[in-house]
This record gives structure tokens, sequence and C-alpha cells, in this order.
């Protein structure tokens, strides 16, 4: 597991360096909620396909006077579109954890449960013995649906099927500075209670951007959380260079949750077209809400000079596959791949940074809705099951 720190957040509020006019705080709290009206690519997601409004929300914002309540409005502005895509620019030291770059369990709620769906492989969770299908009952002592509704009852919001399942996974992920404290009970009805670090405090060594060895007669790339990286390029390059035409390959993408860019999928992606192929759609409904015209597109990869190969990829998912790692899985599957594993994070759309009204603080905020060249959305795409051929496959 390798944990990468994503640059925008910081544990610490920015100061405001070299603002061309004055700040004006309060003004700002509205234009951020303006912002998300205006750009936000999935508004038609929310209740009422409007951004959500509470008294107690309204009274922090027109509280707002200084950078440290704007900040503390934005976090709770973003959190109340229950996306675990956007997030605020910078953060405090206490603020809840990035899910899911910085989480090792993934909950769903279920008839009224809150289920851990899958555990991220060598992280403190799994070293606990937590497993899949076991119930999150208490979180830090109080029984979850409790504090599910604590947790949105701090917006004025009520809670829904969309937002109890977002705030069980960021309250398991825990405040980025202290321990989180966990009761879980198994399918025979027993309770055990655990303490997990938060992952901020992670202390592993480095790992480079991939990883390769072999296993059942195929090799496997194993993309080591650094699809944002240049370097993967080339490391990429390096071993598709030594891969003997013949070998079945494997693409592993099951810890890529910090996402990437554009740049590094086409480059992998490149290595297995012969000419332009359309890998994903883009619509961007800020522009049909501006100008009543619709906009969508399919971007396309190409051909990499003297890089090719004819056979097509297995591609290896899981929830820990997010953002730019999605994107990866549809246009593999867009070219012909097979890709297998479970459902995939679910990040909704490209991101895009944003300012705060006239402050040097940004939100992270999806802006374009991204699909499947068939139109599908990515974050509703279903992977085969993996079967047991691969189901132990791992570098």
């Amino acid at each position: 597991m390798r944990l990468k720190l994503i640059p925008v957040v910081i544990l610490a509020p920015l100061l405001l360096v070299g603002a061309t006019e004055p700040v004006d705080y309060g003004a700002s709290a509205v234009a951020l909620d303006q912002t998300i009206e205006r750009e936000y690519a999935y508004l038609d997601k929310l209740p009422d396909g409007t951004l959500p409004h509470s008294d107690v929300l309204t009274r922090e914002r027109e509280a707002v006077h200084d950078e440290r309540s704007l900040l503390r409005y934005a976090e709770h502005r973003i959190a109340s579109l229950a996306d675990h895509h956007a997030i605020t620019g910078s953060s405090f030291a206490d603020s809840w954890t990035v899910v899911p770059t910085y989480t090792d369990l993934w909950v769903v709620f279920e008839d009224g449960r809150y289920v851990i769906d899958a555990v991220r492989p060598d992280s403190p969770a799994s070293r606990a013995d937590i497993q899949n299908g076991q119930q999150i009952v208490a979180i830090d002592g109080i029984p979850v649906a409790r504090a599910v509704a604590w947790f949105w009852s701090a917006m004025g919001l009520d809670v829904t099927p969309q937002r109890a399942a977002y705030a069980a996974r960021v309250l398991v992920a825990g405040r980025r500075n202290r321990e989180r404290r966990i009761v879980t009970v198994d399918s025979s009805g027993t309770e055990r209670a655990v303490v997990l670090p938060s992952l901020y405090a992670a202390t592993d060594d480095p790992e480079p951007p991939l990883s390769v060895c072999a296993a059942n007669g195929v090799t496997i790339v194993r993309f080591n959380n650094a699809l944002g990286d240049r370097e993967s390029i080339a490391a990429f390059d390096a071993a598709m260079g030594s891969l003997h035409p013949d070998t079945g390959l494997v693409l592993d993408l099951r810890d890529t949750p910090s996402g990437g860019n554009t740049t590094i999928a086409r480059a992998i992606m490149g290595w297995f077209v012969e000419r332009p192929r359309g890998y994903q759609m883009h619509n961007r409904p800020a522009e049909e809400r501006e100008t009543g015209v619709a906009r969508q597109w399919v971007e396309q990869v190409l051909p990499r000079s003297g890089k090719y190969r004819s056979e097509m990829p297995t591609i290896l998912v899981g929830r820990w596959t997010g953002s730019m790692g999605e994107g990866l899985a549809i246009g593999f599957a867009a070219l012909g791949a097979d890709v297998r594993g479970s459902m995939m994070a679910g990040l909704n759309g490209s991101v895009e940074d944003l300012p705060i009204g006239n402050t040097d603080l940004t939100i992270k905020l999806p802006t374009e809705r991204l699909m499947t060249t068939e139109g599908q959305p990515r974050e509703d795409y279903v992977p085969a099951p993996i079967g047991d051929r691969l189901a132990n496959v791992a570098c």
C-alpha cells in the first residue's frame, strides 16, 4: 500500500499572500455557493437536484469573517455534496480524512446496516483482521447510526442513503490527527473493538511508481498509486520493452486511489493502439447551464511511435481504483481489454481547481461528467468478476 500525499491538501490553513484586492471573506463564502451551483457537474444527484441548504449552513456562511471560518464553512459546504471527489484545497490538522486515498475500509449502507465491502490490503485494518462482510456498529464509542446522524446534523441536513454511506466511510477513516476506534460485528454476532491509526501517520518506505513480477504464467505490472507521477511513463515503457510478446500481461490498478492525469493514462494505453481510438466521453454541464447549448465530446488515445503491443492486457480493479485509475479501466474496456475485479471507488467525473471568491483558498470540484464511449457514467461501470485464475495474482 503506497500512501501518496495529495499535494493540494495541507494540515494548516493557508496564509494569503500577495492579494491584489482586500479580501472579503463573507462575500467569498457566498461566491463559494455560487461557484458550486454554476460549475458542479452532478447537481442532478443531489436531493431535489440543487445545492443543499439549511438554516445551519446559512448561519455558518453569514458568520464567516476570516480565513479560518471561511475554510471551516468550505469544508462543510463541500461535504454537503456527499461526493468523495470534491474536497477543499487546504485543510486543518483535525480535518476529516480524504477518501479513498487515506482510508483502509470501504463501507456500504445496505438495509439499514453499515457493511464492510472491502478492506485495503497491507493496511492497519487488514492487519487487525477486519473482514469483508462484517458490520460497523460503533465509531469512537458512538453507535454508528447516531454518529452518521451527528455528522449531518452539523450541517443541518437529513440522512439519506447516499449521505449515510458517504458519512460512514468518512467516519471510519477518521480525523487526520488521531486514532480511530471502531467496533465491528461478524456473522455470528461477535463484537470486537479495534483501535486503528490514522493513515496520515503512516511511515511506509516509498515505493517505485510500479512493480513488475510474474505469477500464474503472466507478467503483472502493478501501479503503486503513481498515476500522477511522470516517472511512471518511463517505468512502464521499460517494463513493456522487456516483456516477451507471447507473455500474458496483467495491469493491476487496485492501488491507485489518488488518481492521476490523462498524460500518463494515454501514455499507457498508447502502447495498445495503432490508430486514434476513443477511450472516454466528457460532458460539461456548466456550459449548457450558461448558454443553453450542451457540450459533449470523446477523448482519444493516440499510438506512440515505436511502442506497440497487439495483445490487450487484463485489467484488475477494486475499491482503491480511483479517478484516473477508473478512467484507465473504462478506457481499456473501450479498446477491448478484459477488466476484472470488484466495483471501483466510483468517483464522480473530472476535477478542476477553482478559487473561493477572491481568496487564495481553492476547492477541487468535479466539473465534467465522465462516461464510457457508449455513454455509461464512469462511476456506474461494473467490471467482470475476477475469477479463480486471477484471484491471488499480485506483486
